[in-house]
């Protein structure tokens, strides 16, 4: 016990420490833009709540170490929680582009380094997966809400399709099943994160914007609609097909997931 009380506290330190960052960023930014209050609010609750909910998670799981991968991740939410506050203090003055388009590209170009890290170190976990995902989601999301000022409200879809995908599992638990892995999954997240980039950089014609942003979405919505109908022919009628014979499920399959959260 004292043992585990020990490791846990060494992951809370971390995650600690990942808020004093993310507080002394906001600290350097606000003086040097002058950032108002909406920006401060939303970059300190930023930070607030991926300490609560790291800490929590970490608090949950078998991890005896942070880990070399989940530090680069928690480098990169301090750089989206730095977009965040641009992006909330852009509604109240002329946002610093340059700044904005430099954090987020930073923050892009680091999006695929903590799962080489990771792998490298031998250090994988579900929980770091989880956090990655999280922190790329929520970027795409603020990114979203900046460019929907430039092209229209109609950008928000790109941000919250993922979240209306997690909010419909919840009343469709067929939706939580495990996806087999997909490479054009993979490119096209990483291309919603470098459409909306170039869209809010403003360095392209109003059409030519426009139209890259209209492919990203395009895409997003292709790459939604096959998981969906992936899940729907070997989730839903794999459950049915395994109903009369649940215990021939082979464990970890798609049919015992989909067996497991019926039963709940």
């Amino acid at each position: 016990m004292a043992l585990n009380n020990t490791y846990d506290a060494r992951l809370q330190q971390e995650t600690a420490v990942g808020a004093g960052v993310q507080i002394l960023l906001l600290a350097l930014l606000g003086p040097a833009i002058g950032m108002g209050v909406a920006g401060w609010l939303s970059g300190l609750a930023f930070a607030f709540a991926t300490w609560a909910v790291l800490s929590r998670a970490l608090h949950r799981s078998a991890l005896r170490s942070f880990g070399p991968a989940n530090r680069v991740t928690l480098g990169r939410a301090t750089l989206v929680g730095g977009v965040t506050a641009l992006v909330a203090d852009s509604f109240q003055s002329t946002p610093p582009v340059t700044l904005l388009v430099g954090l987020t590209a930073v923050a892009l170009l680091l999006d695929g380094v903590d799962g080489k890290v990771a792998r490298r170190t031998g250090t994988c976990s579900t929980l770091g997966a989880r956090f990655d995902m999280e922190v790329d989601a929520f970027l795409i999301l603020v990114l979203s809400v900046y460019v929907s000022t430039l092209l229209g409200p109609w950008v928000l879809l790109i941000g919250a399709m993922r979240y209306a995908f997690v909010a419909a599992a919840h009343f469709a638990p067929w939706l939580n099943a495990p996806l087999p892995p997909s490479f054009a999954r993979k490119t096209v997240a990483a291309v919603q994160g470098i459409a909306l980039l170039i869209a809010g950089s403003s360095l392209l014609p109003h059409p030519a914007e426009l139209t890259v942003v209209l492919a990203a979405l395009g895409s997003l919505v292709w790459s939604f609609g096959r998981d969906v109908a992936w899940l729907w022919r070997h989730g839903r009628i794999s459950a049915a097909e395994m109903a009369v014979e649940p215990d021939s499920a082979p464990a970890g399959t798609v049919q015992a997931k989909v067996l497991e959260l019926a039963a709940r």
